[in-house]
């Protein structure tokens, strides 16, 4: 089973170096003697693969025992909806207990870790900062942490990790969709993320103290570094990536980046969730199929409809006018998201009949509450659309923030970097 993916992986997967790109999951040798004769809880969705075959099914397959399912956003087999809630359940396919960690509860609690000796997290990434799962990842780590759990994490390959960009976020505006001080576009794998976090002493939890039961912070308690400690992380590198690759994700990573020309705008346009512009869900190409009914009718059409992961689309079954950038030449596409385009945000701005509802408002009117401000992790970016500044202008306002998480991402990078 785990040799069939390998070959499969092999050619199926192109990088510059004309190698195969082996996610951490294939160095089964690496891992598989720290899971045996361990209860294992597993982080996973639809892109936890080895080759064709999911990792559930190669761990069980091969002996070990598997007693808990985390799943992400989307859900454990990747079809719900953005920000859809998915309740627990048990998997038909394994028998086993699925859990949530999406919405109300981000992380694993004592009940869910009752019958697991050793975490293991295992997700495909994008490498944008407002793709939940380094969020998700981040809850995972602190569980870990919290109850004394060791955590083996697979690492995959980003693609999108040959550049960095975007602005760098602000705290205030922590939230699901951003909760460090990093770039929108931060070029690390969830490997080199999670080294990160611990190195920069971001991760964030609370312990109930059992005398007063009072909920303080782990570090006030017992020190960040005391707990920290006694916590084992364990990354299994990906083989032959580096900064530079060219990565082809052989399973869509949610229902609404199916392809990678939606991976390579995703970090652009995905501001328009913010907005009262279609961002595509509901079309054949979305974040590559943008616009708005009431634009020019000499743009390109598209009419959002209801399809799987994108129920109730921003103007279900009306005729939108907007913008078509899907193109199927990979290397074309990755050549031209290299950086953050704001080019198709300002148009859309720029033909928005009523300015004053371009953006999607709050019920409180504070900055931040909007969604777009939580996107792009400040209020800044909005202020300069509002006030008609340009592309360069607003670009070189990101410049010394950038220039300054470039040197603390520098400490964690585990692969050669494209610099």
């Amino acid at each position: 089973m785990l040799i069939e993916g390998l070959i499969i992986a092999q050619t199926n997967i192109a990088t510059h170096t004309m190698l195969p790109i082996l996610p951490g999951a294939y160095q089964t040798e690496q891992y598989l003697p720290l899971l045996r004769g361990k209860r294992v809880g597993i982080f996973a969705n639809q892109t936890s693969i080895i080759g064709n075959t999911h990792l559930v099914d190669s761990l069980q397959h091969l002996g070990i025992t598997i007693t808990k399912v985390f799943a992400p956003e989307h859900g454990f087999r990747g079809t719900a909806d953005a920000g859809e809630t998915v309740a627990c359940y048990t998997d038909k396919g394994t028998g086993i207990p699925v859990v949530s960690l999406y919405g109300k509860k981000t992380q694993p609690n004592a009940v869910d870790l009752l019958d697991v000796d050793i975490m293991l997290f295992d997700i495909q990434d994008v490498g944008v900062r407002f793709y939940t799962f380094i969020s998700s990842l981040q809850g995972f780590m602190e569980s870990a942490i919290q109850y004394n759990k060791p955590l083996i994490l697979l690492d995959r390959p980003n693609p999108n990790g040959f550049y960095v960009d975007g602005p760098v976020l602000e705290k205030e505006f922590s939230s699901f969709v951003g909760m460090q001080p990093i770039p929108v576009v931060y070029g690390m794998t969830e490997g080199e993320y999670a080294k990160m976090l611990l190195g920069e002493k971001w991760l964030n939890w609370k312990y109930i103290c059992k005398e007063d039961k009072q909920s303080t912070s782990l570090g006030q308690i017992l020190g960040f570094e005391d707990k920290n400690a006694n916590f084992k992380l364990t990354v299994i590198p990906c083989r032959n990536y580096t900064h530079m690759s060219k990565y082809i994700l052989p399973v869509k990573p949610s229902p609404n980046l199916p392809d990678m020309a939606s991976i390579y705008w995703y970090p652009s346009t995905c501001f328009f969730e913010g907005s009262n512009i279609s961002e595509g869900r509901g079309t054949e190409h979305p974040f590559c199929i943008f616009g708005h009914p009431s634009f020019p009718d000499t743009l390109f059409s598209f009419v959002p409809t209801t399809r799987i992961g994108a129920k109730e689309p921003k103007y279900k079954d009306k005729k939108c006018y907007g913008w078509n950038v899907f193109a199927a030449n990979n290397a074309a596409l990755r050549k031209l998201n290299n950086h953050l385009q704001l080019q198709y945000l300002l148009k859309a701005y720029q033909l928005y009949p009523t300015k004053d509802s371009f953006f999607i408002s709050t019920i409180s009117g504070g900055q931040t509450d909007y969604f777009f401000n939580k996107l792009a992790g400040n209020k800044e970016l909005m202020q300069q659309i509002r006030a008609g500044k340009s592309e360069v202008e607003i670009r070189n306002t990101w410049q010394p923030k950038l220039a300054a998480f470039m040197v603390i991402r520098k400490k964690y990078l585990m692969y050669k970097d494209f610099m």
